[in-house]
Parts: structure tokens; sequence; C-alpha cells
């Protein structure tokens, strides 16, 4: 038994959030279980709840200067959970990963441009180029499968050199892989390098779930592999996903290539974008010690019994659906192919028959057809039911 109550169901509705509230507001209707939206249904840890809360003794709430100790915390952080030496003074805030992603575009691209994506990947991969006029090329990854059972997926490494042109200036890199939960490996990363870094292209390197690996399988930050993939990285970390505190925006950015950050650093200053709001700190503050790491490998501990949960039953109770177990992260990219079902139907079953609310695999991009992405960073019962619920849809 743990310190802490990971099977505590905590009701979030009329919290005003996205995964619950959201879907009467976008779908219109209030039938549907949410394992949607990516922020898990764990209460936020007493210990950054407690730092908030003295804060909010506080009665005034003026313009925050930054603690002199909060930047060396994260680097300490970084170092500690990935073995990753960074100095303070090439980390900045930035007000959320897909806005940060948006800000290099802005900084780096001009309209016409291109900008590579490896999919099934997260679909703002996507729509935050074509929304800044940059036109998006495809690399699908390549399944690896044994006996006809997905096991994975590995980057096409020789259809990206050959994609390549004078027009690609970045590509986005999901660092681990979101959906399915994959930590590169550091040859592929170094591999990657190579391709990108000779012709200019600047890598956008998400690793927003770094902090959650499940099965041993170390991170590699996408920057530490080699010089090579440090001079042309922008490197996107947050304890959002992990502390569960994704309402407070409290993410950052690394570069280790001296031009690449004197250039977006002053791009981000120029705005007062690189300006962190009062809680966004003392959150980070509040997550980043001894205690939080405590409750970080107590959570995954949990996560990784609910992954395995859905994997055992599955095969048990509906062999149709396979679970890929990701190495990292609360997400399980479920491959439903052999049910058969155009995606549409494939949808319909888990929203209008089995009443759950799940990511519709189509939009991950090519690739994604087939599939549906899984939240299981929740209390074991909330699981039970949605997929007992799942088994009876299929049956009747």
């Amino acid at each position: 038994m743990g310190k802490y109550d990971f099977d505590e169901v905590v009701d979030r509705w009329g919290s005003g959030c996205e995964k619950y509230d959201g879907i009467a507001r976008d779908l219109g209707r209030t039938d549907l279980k949410p394992f949607w939206v990516a922020d898990m249904d764990f209460r936020t840890p007493d210990f950054i709840l407690e730092a908030l809360r003295r804060r909010l003794d506080h009665p005034v709430f003026g313009y925050p200067r930054t603690a002199k100790e909060y930047w060396p915390m994260v680097a300490a952080w970084v170092k500690r959970i990935h073995g990753w030496e960074v100095p303070p003074e090439e980390m900045a805030f930035v007000p959320g990963i897909v806005k940060g992603i948006g800000f290099v575009l802005d900084c780096f691209c001009r309209p016409g441009d291109k900008v590579v994506i490896q999919s099934p990947v997260y679909h703002p991969f996507r729509i935050v180029p074509e929304g800044h006029a940059l036109e998006v090329v495809w690399n699908p990854l390549l399944p690896v499968e044994k006996e006809g059972v997905l096991q994975g997926y590995r980057m096409d490494l020789d259809g990206l050199e050959r994609l390549l042109d004078d027009k690609v200036k970045v590509l986005i890199l999901s660092n681990p892989q979101n959906p399915a939960g994959i930590c590169w490996d550091p040859a592929t990363l170094r591999r990657l390098a190579e391709i990108t870094a000779p012709r200019g292209v600047i890598v956008i390197s998400d690793e927003i779930h770094s902090e959650m690996v499940l099965d041993g399988s170390p991170h590699h930050p996408y920057a530490s592999v080699s010089a090579q993939a440090a001079s042309n990285a922008i490197t996107f970390m947050a304890p959002s996903k992990t502390f569960n505190i994704a309402g407070i925006v409290s993410s950052y950015v690394i570069i280790r290539d001296p031009a690449l950050r004197k250039r977006f650093f002053g791009f981000l200053e120029a705005d007062e974008i690189d300006y962190p709001p009062i809680f966004s700190a003392v959150a980070t503050m509040a997550a980043y010690t001894p205690e939080g790491d405590a409750w970080r490998r107590e959570m995954l501990a949990y996560v990784r019994d609910n992954v395995d949960f859905v994997d055992r039953y599955l095969k048990e109770n509906i062999p149709q659906v396979r679970c890929l177990k990701p190495q990292a992260s609360f997400l399980v990219w479920l491959d439903c192919r052999a049910l058969g079902l155009p995606q549409q139907d494939l949808v319909s079953l888990f929203m209008d028959k089995a009443h759950l609310l799940l990511n519709d695999g189509a939009m991950f991009g090519p690739g994604g057809a087939g599939f549906m992405r899984l939240n299981v960073g929740c209390p074991r019962s909330l699981l039970a039911d949605a997929l007992e619920s799942l088994q009876k849809a299929l049956e009747g």
C-alpha cells in the first residue's frame, strides 16, 4: 500500500474542465464517460496544493518576479530525471507547449515553408503549422509487427531523407511519442540529427511525457544524444502531465545552440512571453522536489498497473482489440483493426454503443485509422467500468 490513494474517484463534473464539461459543450451529450483529453483524474498532490494555498494567503497578486531558485531547481530536476545537465540560462518559460511550437514557427518560418511530422502523431502538430500558412509534409512512422500483431513503430529515416528540400524548415518530434508511447532510442535520434542538421532543419522536440517512463526504458532528450542534435534542437518540457497541473501553465523550453537560443529567446522576451505567472512558478517549484519525485514514482507504478490491467482484460475478454503497451505516459494506443469496422463505425461503437469518449485514431493522421487512444490516468474502477461497457457493446 502506497502513501497516496490513486483509487479515489474525484468528481470533476462541473469543475470547468475540458475533459468532462467540454463533452456537453462540444458534442451536446451527457451520456459519455471521458477517456479522451490527456490529463489525469488523480488528485493533484497535496504538496502542490499546499504551496498554492500558501501563496493565496497573501492578499496581493501584483507583477511577479521569478524566484532566484526557480531555474536552478528546474535544471536540477532535468539532471536528476534524465541525466541531462543543462545550465539554467539555456532555459526559458513558455505558456504551453502547443503555443511554444507556434512561437517557433512564427520565429523561424515564413508562409509557404514546410514542416515535417511523423504520423500517427499528436494532432496539433498538424493544426498549428496549417494555421500559420505552412505546408505540412507527412513522413509516416513504419509499423513494427510480429505475427500480425503491432509491436510498435520506427521512424522512416530513409523516407525522411528523400523528402527534405529547401522549403522544409522544421520537423516536429514527439519524444516520447504520442499516441504510441515510444521512447526513441539514441541511435534513431542521432540519425535524425545527421539527416536534419546539415540541411538547416530545426527539430522541435515535444518531451512533455518524458517524466512518465513506465517500463524502465530510459528517456533520451533529443538534444542530449549528440552535438549535432544539440545544434538544431528546440526542446519543450513541463511538469503539467506528470503532476496533473495542465491548467496551471508551466512549460519551458531548452535550447543548447547559442544562435538558435539568442534568436528564439529574443523573440520570447520582446513580447514578455517568457514571463511565468505567479502560480506556474509556485506549482513547478513544489513539484520539482524529492517529495515530488516520490509521488511521481508511485503514480507511475499505478499507471503501469492500469496498462497491464487493460492489456489483460482485452486479451481475456475482447481479443479483437489489442493494447500497444506504452513505454511512457498514461495514453494507450488501441489496435481495433481486427474488428473490421470502417473508422466511422468504430467511433460509433465506442460512443453510441459503449458510451465511451476516446480519441479517434484518425485524428492522428495517416496510419491512425483502425485505432483509438485511451487515457488510463484514472482510478482502476473507472477503467474496469469502461472495458465492461465496451465488452457489452460488442456482445450486444
